[in-house]
């Protein structure tokens, strides 16, 4: 088969039939409304179509502007990929090689330091340089079993529920406001509220608010069978707190629902202070472990300049990247920051790799016992560990 076209769609004909386009190769996601707007919640200049034959559109992606906290503080350029798929029909012909690498291109030539997407399967996006570089936690909490400790009492004003229809500027405005620190955080925009709100269905929902610190949107499930279960479950779909004591005031709010036997909470970072509250920390059962943030450094220099390091000394790392050459090379890194150099590499890594350790997410050690970097020099992986490591585990807590 000859190569696939890539180009810019632009018209609402054009990003309908993308939208069309990922709905058939993703299967089992629900149909979208018949009266969306996909051009509404898609930024201009950003979804790019693979065409074949006489102008069939067979593949189709798209990205959304914005910005990554990264180790530090700092907040770089950020990407989040979304809506990627090829219709089933024309999958392994090289078609999403030649989407993924248009999209880098693009995001690279907008000065973009990094990429980031939710992957549906775990074995496509390391080609492309992607890495797992956060992981979240599912946790089920058990109201009949869950008491918060004495010393997790709250400072914070008092949490009251609002009418979720008119709440959505109130949502962007705490966001905005209490923006979280965590590394892997990303920008909620404009366009992210938009979809969120196109998205969300008439189905009963919940927002309670603590100020203008926090808050916690949820729903109740089985609702059919609510008055006779026996397991009565609300799931939390947002939770964001600007502080610790917005935190604990929002949990003790959740554990006071009546008729409620169980609270989950979909995902959570891997260092979730929850069980630590409770007189019972088996109340919190994690129930699974997914991928969260797959990472991809558009600009190595660029990405590695920017964040922060630990003391310890140097080591120079060979990055290979095949999709994007320009960040292959050998990186000298150390408490004063990275650069290019010459001197010989400590270490050989996929740049895929190196964006699942660049959060501190993936411990350098763990991807060379499981034989994904070469040590060129003895107790060089150490050095890194110490040097990449944060002091909270990365987490967006944010889906697109």
């Amino acid at each position: 088969m000859p190569g696939a076209t890539i180009r810019t769609l632009t018209t609402a004909a054009e990003l309908a039939e993308s939208d069309a386009v990922f709905h058939a190769a993703m299967v089992g996601l629900p149909a979208p409304a018949a009266d969306e707007d996909v051009a509404a919640v898609r930024e201009p200049g950003r979804t790019f179509g693979a065409y074949v034959g006489d102008g069939i559109l067979v593949g189709a992606t798209d990205s959304t502007s914005g910005t990554m906290t990264v180790p530090g503080g700092a907040r770089v350029a950020h990407a989040a990929v979304t809506h990627v798929g090829v219709l089933p029909t024309h999958t392994r012909r090289g078609v999403l090689t030649a989407l993924m690498r248009h999209q880098l291109e693009d995001c690279r030539g907008r000065g973009e330091t990094v990429a980031s997407l939710r992957a549906s399967e775990a074995v496509i996006y390391g080609r492309y340089g992607y890495g797992i570089a956060s992981v979240t936690h599912a946790v089920s909490l058990d109201l009949r079993d869950a008491e918060l400790r004495a010393t997790a009492g709250s400072g914070a004003p008092p949490v009251r529920l609002v009418d979720p229809e008119s709440s959505w500027d109130l949502l962007q405005r705490i966001v905005d406001r209490q923006q979280s620190g965590r590394a892997g955080t990303i920008s909620r925009g404009a366009l992210w509220w938009r979809g969120l709100r196109a998205r969300t269905r008439p189905a009963p929902h919940y927002v309670a608010v603590c100020g203008e610190d926090g808050f916690v949107c949820y729903r109740p499930l089985d609702t059919a069978a609510w008055f006779t279960s026996r397991d009565r479950t609300v799931v939390v779909t947002d939770l964001h707190a600007g502080t610790p004591d917005a935190y604990r005031a929002l949990i003790a709010f959740l554990l006071r629902l009546d008729l409620v036997h169980t609270v989950r909470f979909p995902w959570l970072p891997a260092d979730d202070p929850l069980p630590w509250m409770l007189t019972d920390h088996r109340a919190a059962r994690v129930t699974g472990v997914g991928d969260e943030t797959w990472l991809r450094l558009v600009d190595v220099p660029g990405a590695l300049a920017v964040r922060t390091y630990n003391q310890g000394a140097a080591v120079t790392v060979r990055v290979d990247d095949a999709l994007l050459p320009e960040n292959s090379g050998n990186y000298r890194i150390g408490p004063d920051g990275a650069d290019r150099t010459g001197g010989a590499p400590d270490v050989q890594v996929d740049v895929a790799d190196l964006g699942a350790a660049y959060l501190g997410g993936a411990r350098w050690h763990q991807l060379r016992d499981a034989g994904r970097l070469q040590e060129l020099s003895e107790g060089a992986v150490d050095r890194l560990d110490a040097l990449f490591s944060t002091p909270r585990a990365p987490f967006a807590g944010v889906m697109f």
